[in-house]
């Protein structure tokens, strides 16, 4: 029938022949000049002997500049060597799993746990006793530190500006806010940005410290990205690390190992283990590089006052001497998010759910339980951004924070008789800030001031808590 079909037909002029059954019409693309049949279909030419063969890398990627997935036989040697697929050497800062915790941590297998909405009224109801139980010594008052930066005042008060670029303005304007109070933004740093996408927040430090010199940035991001916008800086360092946060070792790279800069972490909208992987990157793998130097001097001590040699932090958790306490890590500030993607294996506050009698069980329940929180306002941003359409940043950050609905893995209608809308969404920021605590907790114990603040309103971002932490002496 169908080849009946297509031989009653022709195909469009200048377009291939090859009749596509399962979408009853002929293929769209453009043959070469002469041929009958484009590239992809190129094994029906008659006048064709050459075999194409599926790439044994990858048989779904593309090939060249169109959308070939196959590659002439005689032709596949050379096209293993350029190959996008292809292994890669890796780079010298790559080692591997340097980040991702202890070996003999406990894991849970996901696949052998009960879905929350499988759980019985008994015992949900124990789930929520342990929670409160473990979070009743935190506090749950995260005060507002909603900041602003000169360095933006001209592109937020930009008439052009959308919706969607406007609230990226309003965060990246507070994180700088925070990080100039912090008295982060000094020349002489090295900005590591974590998850940098883009390089937006880079972009605005480095127009924060415009008339600095020697400050460097480092953009850690797995994936290649397009649009990037650190390319189009040229007086202070750019270099973009595409490694996974998991096997980055900072005091491998080049200009940190030369130079011994002292590091700024900072990031906006680190998804879940990200965070974890990240911290433990800063304050266990780059500050041991410092520990282990016999050669170097000891790093020289603050003076506050003409008759105090050493600094000390009020903070309760910070008791020690300066030389103590020093660490090559001045700052970090990065903005939370996506809970349910956190990873107990990477999760760095397992000493403290220890401590609360929690363990990985628990912990797999409460970051699925964390998308409780936002999940019934994410319905509603997520309509108002069909609505109005979205740009390509816009997009991306929906993206990001999409699978919260899903990654609780309830019902919510099975729900509906236990918990009311409100008890629901307390339940969840409960888990949000009984993760982060856990954090704070594995900075405080290696001598920083770490703390947590709601950086933007939730009008702007759902995502809208900022974690802090600068060494004790500071």
């Amino acid at each position: 029938m169908a080849a009946a079909e297509a031989s009653s037909l022709s195909p469009p002029p200048g377009r291939c022949s090859f009749f596509v059954e399962r979408k009853k019409r002929f293929c769209k693309m453009v043959p070469a000049q002469g041929r009958r049949f484009c590239g992809e279909h190129g094994v029906h030419e008659e006048e064709k002997s050459r075999k194409r063969i599926p790439c044994p890398l990858d048989p779904k990627h593309f090939l060249f500049i169109s959308v070939f997935s196959t590659v002439y036989e005689d032709q596949l040697q050379k096209h293993l060597k350029k190959c996008n697929s292809r292994e890669k050497p890796k780079p010298v800062y790559f080692a591997q799993d340097i980040n991702a915790g202890p070996k003999d941590a406990t894991e849970s297998l996901e696949e052998e746990q009960v879905s929350i909405s499988a759980l019985s009224k008994e015992e949900l109801e124990d789930l929520i006793r342990k929670l409160r139980r473990a979070s009743t010594s935190i506090s749950n008052v995260i005060k507002d530190q909603i900041l602003c930066h000169q360095a933006l005042q001209n592109a937020l008060s930009d008439p052009k500006n959308g919706d969607a670029a406007t609230k990226h303005l309003k965060q990246q304007a507070s994180i700088l806010g925070n990080m100039e109070r912090l008295e982060l933004l000094r020349p002489g740093n090295c900005f590591v940005e974590f998850g940098a996408g883009r390089g937006k927040l880079s972009h605005w430090v480095d127009t924060a410290l415009h008339d600095a010199k020697n400050v460097h940035f480092l953009l850690v991001e797995r994936a290649a990205t397009r649009f990037k916008v650190d390319g189009k800086h040229s007086r202070n360092s750019f270099e973009r690390l595409q490694v996974d946060i998991q096997h980055l070792c900072l005091n491998k790279v080049p200009v940190l190992a030369k130079e011994k800069l002292p590091v700024v972490g900072i990031g906006k909208h680190v998804c879940g283990a990200a965070t974890d992987l990240a911290l433990r990157c800063l304050v266990e793998t780059y500050a041991k590089h410092y520990d282990n130097r016999e050669e170097d001097p000891a790093p020289k001590r603050l003076k506050t006052d003409e008759t105090s040699e050493t600094s000390f932090c009020p903070d309760e958790t910070c008791t020690n001497s300066v030389s103590e306490n020093w660490s090559p890590v001045a700052g970090i500030v990065i903005a939370l998010c996506c809970h349910h993607r956190c990873d107990w294996k990477h999760y760095v506050g397992q000493e403290f759910f220890t401590a609360a009698g929690l363990g990985a069980t628990e912990f797999n329940y409460f970051r699925r339980m964390a998308s409780w929180a936002t999940c019934g306002l994410r319905e509603t941003a997520r309509r108002d951004t069909a609505t109005n359409g979205k740009n390509e940043e816009q997009s991306n950050e929906a993206e990001e924070h999409e699978e919260d609905d899903n990654s609780a893995d309830s019902n919510w209608d099975s729900l509906q008789g236990l918990f009311t809308a409100e008890e629901r969404k307390q339940i969840g920021r409960r888990c949000k800030l009984l993760i982060d605590h856990g954090r704070i907790e594995y900075l405080q114990q290696r001598g920083y001031k770490a703390v947590l603040q709601r950086y933007t309103d939730l009008s702007v971002s759902l995502e809208n808590v900022l974690l802090t932490a600068v060494p004790c002496q500071s």
